[in-house]
C-alpha cells in the first residue's frame, strides 16, 4: 500500500512538472483560485491554452488564453502587493509553440538563439513584442500587474506578452491605475487572503494587421477571506476606449459577463464567494 500511495505522489509530481500549457487548472495549478475552483467554461474561447504561468521553475499565477485573438481572457493570482522595480523585459510562453519546448517563460531571442524557432513560428499562437510596437492610444496592459506581487521573481512573471492585452493608455494610466492602486488596497483591508481574477473581453477590432485582438471590456473581481466564515467581494468593469471604470458587486459582473458573452451564465469564484 505504502509503495502504491509512493508511486501516486511520483505520477502526480512528474505531472505537475509535465507541463507550462496544461489541460486543467484544478491538476496543475489550483492554488490561484478560491477553493481551487476556477471560472466555469462560459467564457472559454474555441482556441483554448490554460498556462499555469512558471518563472525560475515555479507557478506563480495562471492564465486562460485565446490562441485565435493572441489575448488572454483572464488571469487569476493572489493579491501580496509590495513596492519594487517594474521589469524591463518581455516573456513569450515556448509551450504554445510546441510542448516539447521549455516549460517556463523565455525571452524571444533566447528561443529564437538557443532554439532556432523563428519568430514567425513564435507568433503562430501568441502575440510577440513586435505586435505591441507603434501603438497609438494604445498601451501594453497588465491584466495581472506587477504592483500586486511581493518580490522581483513574481513581477517580472507578469511580463509575460499572454498577460497583455492591447488596452487604451488614458484608462490603463488613469481610472484603471487607480482601481489597482487605490480602490484594491482599500478593498483589501482586513483581508487575510484576496483571490483575483482578472479579464477582458473580445472587440471587433484587431492591432498588428489583425493578429491581436482589441478587448472591447476590461473586468476585474476579488474574492477575499477576512477569515474561515466571512468573505467579501467587489468587481469592476471598464470599456477600453474610455477612461472610466464602474464599479459592481460580484453578482453584477457575472450578469453582465454573461449578457456580452451571450452563453450560458457565468460563474467566476466558487459559490462560498458572496455576489451581492
Amino acid at each position: 500500500l505504502l509503495l502504491l500511495l509512493l508511486l501516486q505522489v511520483l505520477a502526480s509530481c512528474l505531472w505537475l512538472g509535465h507541463s507550462e500549457v496544461v489541460t486543467s487548472f484544478q491538476r496543475s495549478c489550483p492554488q490561484f483560485f478560491f477553493r481551487e475552483t476556477p471560472p466555469n467554461e462560459a467564457l472559454e474561447p474555441e482556441n483554448p491554452a490554460w498556462i499555469c504561468q512558471r518563472y525560475k521553475n515555479q507557478y506563480y499565477f495562471a492564465t486562460l488564453y485565446d490562441k485565435s485573438r493572441r489575448i488572454p481572457v483572464y488571469s487569476a493570482y493572489l493579491y501580496q502587493p509590495a513596492s519594487g522595480k517594474r521589469p524591463n523585459i518581455w516573456l513569450v510562453e515556448p509551450q504554445l509553440i510546441d510542448t516539447t519546448y521549455p516549460k517556463t517563460m523565455e525571452k524571444e531571442q533566447t528561443l529564437l538563439n538557443d532554439y532556432s524557432i523563428s519568430l514567425e513560428e513564435v507568433g503562430k499562437h501568441q502575440a510577440v513584442y513586435q505586435d505591441y510596437k507603434n501603438l497609438t492610444g494604445l498601451n501594453r496592459g497588465h491584466l495581472n500587474p506587477n504592483s500586486h506581487h511581493s518580490d522581483s521573481s513574481s513581477r517580472t512573471a507578469t511580463f509575460t506578452l499572454t498577460n497583455i492585452v492591447p488596452q487604451n493608455e488614458k484608462l490603463n494610466g488613469g481610472a484603471w491605475n487607480n482601481y489597482e492602486q487605490q480602490t484594491m488596497m482599500r478593498n483589501t483591508e482586513g483581508c487575510n487572503t484576496t483571490y483575483v481574477v482578472v479579464g477582458a473581453v473580445p472587440g471587433n477590432n484587431y492591432i498588428a494587421k489583425g493578429r491581436v485582438n482589441k478587448p472591447s471590456y476590461l473586468w476585474a473581481s476579488a474574492c477575499c477571506e477576512v477569515d474561515t466564515n466571512h468573505r467579501k467581494t467587489w468587481a469592476v468593469i471598464a470599456e477600453n476606449d474610455r477612461n472610466e471604470v464602474q464599479l459592481l458587486t460580484l453578482g453584477e459582473l457575472e450578469d453582465e459577463l454573461t449578457e456580452l458573452y451571450g452563453r450560458e451564465q457565468v460563474s467566476l469564484f466558487d459559490s462560498g464567494c458572496p455576489r451581492e
